[in-house]
Order: C-alpha cells, then structure tokens, then sequence
C-alpha cells in the first residue's frame, strides 16, 4: 500500500512538472528561404553551378551538332542512291545509321551522367551552406529558449500567430547585416 501511494505521488508530481515545463515552451519562426539568399556564400556558391552547368551544357551541344552532321551526311549520302550504285551505296548507308545510332546512345548515356554530375555538384556546393545556416538557426534557439522553431518558408506552415521571428539574430549570428535585402534567386 505504501508503494502505490509512493508511485501515485512520483505520478502526480511528474505531471504537474510536466504542464509547467509545457506552459513555459517559446515558439519561433524563420523563413530559411531568406537567410540563405543573405549569405555571401550562396552567392559563389550559384555563380559555381552556372559555370559547372554551362560546362555540360557545351558538351551536350557539342555532341548535338556532331549527331547533325552525320545525319545531313547520312540524308545526303541517301540523295545519291541510284539503281546503278544501290548496293555499294546501301551497305555505306547502313553503316552510317549504325553510327548515328551508337552516337544518339552516348548523347543519351552522356545526358544521364550530367545530370547526375550536376546534383552531386548541388549536394557538394550548398550543404555545407545549409549546414552551416542550420548549426546558427540551432544555436540562435538554444540562446534564446526556445523549444520550437518553425520554417515559414515552407507551404506546409498554415498559419503564424505569436512566437518570434529569429531571422535577424541567425543572420546577426553568422555576421551578415540583418538590413541586407535578400537578393531573389534566379
């Protein structure tokens, strides 16, 4: 009998110190969109895609107009078949198709491979960014106690009514000037 009163008083005791804690919890917002386009370095950070995209960009269209020789030189080659020249000519032009085939596979192939090439490239550029914004974002709540901060940059959040706006003091944290204009991303 003592033990149940024991465990009924523990019981009672954690509720009550429950609610309390859950009355004193501070809720704040951050639109992480923002924050990111204030930071200087996802400024190198875009100028370092668009060069690395640009860079297959060229390759591709390299390849492209490659393919389009081979098929005015194949469409040409075609113009020429005659009665008097089918076979020579036929056996040239199904080699010529062969090659043109091949090639739309490597263009096929080498598009893959960019495109893969360019999201590792992202992952490699802007995570240590976003780590970082995210390490500040952390911090900033710890400092100031609160237990939950929201992203109101995402369509997910409805709707904001009370708690704080930490943006000024994550960017105050990572040293940029929280009057800096965000600049819209392209």
């Amino acid at each position: 009998m003592k033990k149940l009163v024991k465990v009924a008083v523990v019981a009672v005791g954690l509720f009550l110190a429950g609610n309390t804690v859950n009355a004193q919890q501070k809720f704040a917002h951050i639109n992480s969109a923002e924050l990111l386009q204030s930071m200087p370095e996802i400024k190198a950070a875009d100028t370092q895609m668009q060069t690395f995209q640009k860079q297959k960009q060229t390759e591709l269209q390299q390849m492209g107009a490659e393919h389009q020789k081979k098929v005015q030189a194949y469409n040409e080659k075609e113009a020429t078949l005659s009665q008097a020249n089918r076979e020579t000519v036929a056996k040239e032009l199904e080699t010529m198709a062969k090659e043109i085939r091949d090639m739309e596979q490597r263009m096929q192939e080498t598009n893959d491979k960019a495109r893969q090439e360019i999201a590792q490239k992202q992952q490699e550029v802007y995570s240590p960014i976003m780590q970082k914004a995210e390490t500040a974002i952390k911090t900033v709540a710890k400092e100031k106690g609160f237990a939950y901060v929201f992203d109101s940059s995402q369509q997910s959040l409805v709707y904001v009514d009370g708690g704080e706006d930490i943006l000024a003091l994550v960017k105050t944290k990572l040293g940029i000037s929280a009057t800096t204009a965000a600049t819209p991303k392209k």
